[in-house]
């Protein structure tokens, strides 16, 4: 394989993409990234977008796994226009229930000549690799294109059945790929490939293309599996000859995705498991956000936007051959921005069900919690908002508040924090605040008059002065801002907590 001169080719003027991911395994974030640049591609050029199945691998696929993918893209917002629950012209849209098709395809391929049946088991190939002086990897050598008829008939008594292969030509193949520019194979580099197995089931070297063709797909985006794409493009031809492909697709091969110390990432990797990601609070705007740049950039300084301005900006032609690295710091700040432009009433709705998982609050939605629930979260809000990344932090910041205990045991490094100091600090607060009437227990006295007992009659720095009154508060090192809390927890239940604390120094 080798890169020509960077030619990338003009896009249909009615783009037609696909996603068609096997069910294998749970959704992974290469699979939700190449869903999305084709989800932007089709919507940035008022285009289609397919979403089928690819699960003619009994072994491997699982109902499971198909539900997953379904679930993944409806939370994340990728919609399609024909497909799977969906319907249009060209379906079914799951390989399972095509397999008339591809055996039809398949025989046609065979009577035209560009298919041939081959009876070579992978040891014998690897023995006539050896004895030719070649690796025993090396490959398939062409030992079956001219078996004749008593050749395949001996091979029949055996027992033997055929693979059905597709003969590949003898020439250069080249095409300009829409992200890498003109790439081209020499002659011979690519073996003939097996399109059906000998217990008749078909591949995915032959369905995918046959797929792409009669669902006229004119745009395959997809990850970076070159070596696919010489072969594909001469079925392409052969389904074009017979009247089963209107045209040849463009191609456009997505850049890796790589993980920690520079390898790609693995679909078995914690940070690759897209449910692992929702699970610690990503929400979709974020998440997306972040694949977009796996790749491709909306501007030279410029991170975070939204699937609006992603789609008004996108070009699939504008994407980066250079692999790209999954940082999880950087999807985790990016998350806290998006976050940070919520509503509010939309940031606790959405923050309910990491509440209830955590065991804070009463249900797994606003509209069932409890008065007193809605009333605590609707005024730690604007306290909690501005400070979490995921909202799976968001019960950490509001179960001091939420809570109706007396004494919070603090978290072990809530307790490295406090000095020797804090029984003395906590003694002076807690005789000030009794002094302060209920009526009064508001933000800004609580504030003035705790400094004034501490900082400016007490003497203590700001950090000595108010850091066990928030250890006592929340029980953690950070949490939402100190006298807002206080004020929402109320008088009662804060200096029971100043209390408990002290007694347990």
């Amino acid at each position: 394989m080798t890169d020509a001169e960077n030619t990338k080719p003009e896009l249909p003027k009615n783009v037609r993409v696909r996603f068609c991911p096997s069910p294998t395994g749970t959704p992974h974030v290469g699979m939700i990234r190449t869903a999305l640049f084709n989800w932007a591609e089709a919507r940035a050029t008022g285009g289609t977008l397919i979403f089928r199945i690819e699960d003619t691998d009994a072994v491997r696929d699982s109902e499971e796994s198909y539900n997953q993918i379904l679930e993944s893209l409806r939370w994340l917002g990728i919609d399609w226009d024909e497909g799977i629950d969906v319907g249009g012209p060209h379906g079914p849209y799951r390989q399972s229930e095509r397999t008339a098709i591809y055996k039809d395809v398949a025989a046609k391929l065979l009577e035209a000549g560009y298919a041939y049946e081959s009876f070579s088991t992978p040891e014998e190939i690897k023995e006539r690799n050896l004895a030719a002086g070649r690796p025993a990897e090396f490959g398939y050598d062409g030992y079956d294109r001219n078996l004749t008829d008593e050749q395949k008939a001996a091979f029949r008594a055996e027992g033997r059945k055929p693979a059905l292969r597709i003969k590949m030509p003898d020439e250069d193949i080249a095409f300009d790929d829409l992200i890498r520019g003109t790439i081209e194979f020499k002659a011979g580099s690519v073996p003939d490939y097996v399109i059906v197995r000998p217990n008749g089931d078909p591949l995915y070297t032959l369905t995918n293309p046959v797929d792409d063709a009669m669902m006229e797909v004119n745009v395959v985006l997809r990850g970076e599996d070159l070596l696919s794409t010489p072969r594909q493009i001469v079925l392409y031809r052969y389904l074009m000859e017979l009247g089963i492909a209107k045209e040849m697709p463009l191609f456009g091969h997505m850049p890796y995705v790589m993980g920690q110390g520079n390898k790609k990432l693995s679909k078995r990797d914690p940070e690759s498991n897209l449910f692992n990601h929702r699970d610690n609070g990503f929400i979709r705007e974020g998440l997306l956000n972040y694949l977009a740049l796996l790749g491709w950039s909306i501007a030279p300084d410029r991170d975070v936007f939204s699937m609006d301005e992603m789609v008004e900006k996108f070009d699939v032609r504008d994407v980066k051959a250079n692999p790209a690295r999954f940082d999880i710091d950087k999807a985790i700040s990016i998350n806290a921005e998006h976050i940070r432009m919520l509503e509010p009433e939309d940031f606790l709705r959405r923050s309910v069900p990491y509440l209830h998982r955590d065991g804070v609050v009463s249900a797994d939605n606003w509209d069932a919690l409890t008065d007193r629930e809605r009333e605590v979260l609707t005024a730690a809000a604007p306290l909690v908002q501005p400070r979490v990344r995921l909202l799976g932090e968001v019960a950490g910041m509001v179960g001091s508040l939420l809570s109706t205990e007396e004494y919070l045991e603090p978290a072990d490094d809530a307790k490295k924090q406090l000095k020797d100091s804090a029984g003395e600090v906590l003694d002076k607060a807690i005789a000030a605040l009794e002094a302060v009437d209920e009526a009064d227990w508001k933000t800004n006295n609580l504030h003035e008059t705790l400094n004034k007992a501490l900082v400016e009659e007490g003497g203590y720095k700001p950090r000595l002065a108010f850091g066990p009154v928030r250890v006592a508060m929340s029980g953690r090192r950070v949490s939402p801002p100190l006298f807002e809390s206080m004020e929402i927890v109320g008088k009662p239940v804060s200096l029971a907590r100043l209390k408990g604390l002290r007694e347990h120094l």
